[in-house]
């Protein structure tokens, strides 16, 4: 077993460092606060993003190491795997306290729409999607070109290789074989 004056000669490994900073011994915390202190730092500012709260995350991952480094388990993994875990819950810590909260309430509700309005607005979707596939071939591609892509009836016609009146001709039949179509499927749903 080493002794204090064995740390300044030696390479301990992080799980003997560990549990010598469970022990009370500054020399060791110093020890390994060294050699992870830049690496969790590092880590830190990659998730985080900011400066002072990756500071704060490590700040705060060494100060719970050098509370609870007796708890480590050397049988349980590495001494550096457990310094990460405590590392990554000093993250998370300082991820939750960065998300803003609301200091008041708001006055009138959110214009956003809420599950039930997405959850409508997507089996809409899916309906309209399912009636353009089941329109010729020509129809569907001239719908997805115009609404979809957001193309202009010339830039259709060009692409297609057709005159701008056929185009708007079968953009009119197309959409009126949709309607037709949802028409049918809003029946049948019990709309």
């Amino acid at each position: 077993m080493a002794t204090r004056a064995d740390l300044t000669r030696i390479q301990l490994t992080d799980g003997e460092l560990i549990r010598l900073t469970g022990e009370g011994d500054s020399l060791a915390f110093d020890q390994l606060y060294h050699r992870f202190a830049g690496r969790i730092f590092g880590w830190a500012f990659q998730r985080l993003r900011d400066r002072g709260s990756a500071e704060e995350a490590t700040q705060e991952t060494f100060t719970a190491v050098w509370r609870s480094a007796s708890s480590y388990r050397a049988e349980r993994g590495p001494g550096g795997a457990w310094l990460f875990a405590v590392a990554r819950n000093a993250i998370v810590d300082q991820t939750r306290r960065r998300v803003p909260t609301p200091a008041e309430l708001p006055d009138s509700a959110s214009e956003e729409a809420g599950p039930s309005e997405r959850a409508e607005s997507a089996w809409a979707s899916r309906l309209v999607h399912q009636a353009v596939a089941g329109l010729p071939e020509e129809l569907g591609t001239l719908i997805e070109l115009a609404y979809w892509r957001g193309l202009s009836q010339s830039e259709i016609a060009t692409r297609l290789g057709v005159p701008i009146g056929t185009v708007k001709t079968r953009t009119r039949a197309a959409l009126a074989r949709l309607a037709d179509s949802l028409d049918e499927e809003r029946g049948l749903a019990g709309f």
